[in-house]
């Protein structure tokens, strides 16, 4: 019998990281997980729980790791990273579970994250070290590059391209409140230089240690804040000579930390992760 006929109820916990919104849920013992199509459906803010991204908690793939969290996006399809998300992930496992301590090891398709659940409520997450490959994407060019010339919807734009475990594309923008997101992230989200499509991030910076930053999430459109987003912003922005090593990062939900010393270093998120409410939903 499908998962769907079962009728399942399955208990959830609703999290935000700066506005960046998740329904969290343990894999059922037992059966499959919800379809593309369901999550879809819970993903509506109207007719469902309404969410950017549905975190999956599994037991861990190694005997270090407290978890191994699995991210599909709204449109149903599973990605490889969030960084939020992991940073929501880590502050529901310490607050479930705090006599193991405030330093989490958590597993995901894009790599092992170790994260920090501090005393004043923020959680750290390391995000590893950026890669500017285009394989890592992937993205389709020769080489490496600190600004590749990319042509879409009719005119031809420069942005940086690096992976944070996920893809994404980071344009640098005079003014992010006037900058065409809706347009040219839905453009770009799609190019087909991005093969499994990217996230973009549109960046303006203000000083070396402050930068703007909206991003267009793949698989989801504008979020009010995109924790994988703002690390690559910082990494394309530092890797252009553009900011320091600590970097406030003022995203519309509200500001992140960044700390990445530089090419090769493990580059650290910095922000706060909230449970919203719990409930019980039935796919």
């Amino acid at each position: 019998m499908g998962y769907a006929a079962r009728q399942m109820r399955i208990p959830f916990v609703k999290m935000q990281g700066l506005g960046n919104d998740f329904l969290v849920f343990d894999a059922p013992a037992a059966g499959a997980l919800p379809d593309a199509a369901a999550l879809r459906a819970l993903a509506d803010r109207r007719t469902g729980v309404g969410f950017d991204q549905a975190l999956v908690l599994e037991p861990p793939r190694t005997a270090a790791g407290r978890v191994f969290y699995r991210v599909f996006n709204a449109d149903g399809g599973e990605v490889e990273q969030c960084g939020n998300g992991a940073r929501c992930v880590a502050a529901l496992l310490f607050d479930r579970d705090p006599q193991h301590g405030r330093e989490l090891l958590l597993e995901s398709r894009g790599g092992s994250v170790h994260a920090v659940v501090r005393e004043d409520g923020l959680v750290s997450v390391d995000m590893g070290v950026p890669d500017f490959e285009p394989r890592a994407l992937p993205f389709e060019a020769p080489a490496a590059a600190a600004r590749y010339l990319v042509e879409v919807d009719g005119e031809r734009v420069a942005l940086g391209a690096v992976s944070m475990g996920n893809p994404h594309a980071v344009l640098l923008v005079d003014d992010v409140d006037a900058a065409p997101v809706a347009r040219l992230g839905a453009a770009l989200e799609r190019h087909p230089r991005f093969p499994k499509r990217t996230n973009v991030g549109f960046m303006q910076v203000v000083e070396r240690n402050r930068i703007r930053l909206r991003v267009f999430e793949r698989g989801v459109g504008e979020t009010l804040a995109c924790g994988t987003g703002a690390c690559a912003a910082v990494a394309v922005g530092r890797a252009s000579d553009l900011l320091d090593e600590r970097v406030r990062v003022e995203l519309p939900g509200g500001a992140a930390e960044v700390r990445w010393p530089g090419r090769g270093a493990r580059l650290w998120l910095t922000g706060p992760a909230t449970t919203v409410f719990t409930g019980t939903v039935q796919i």
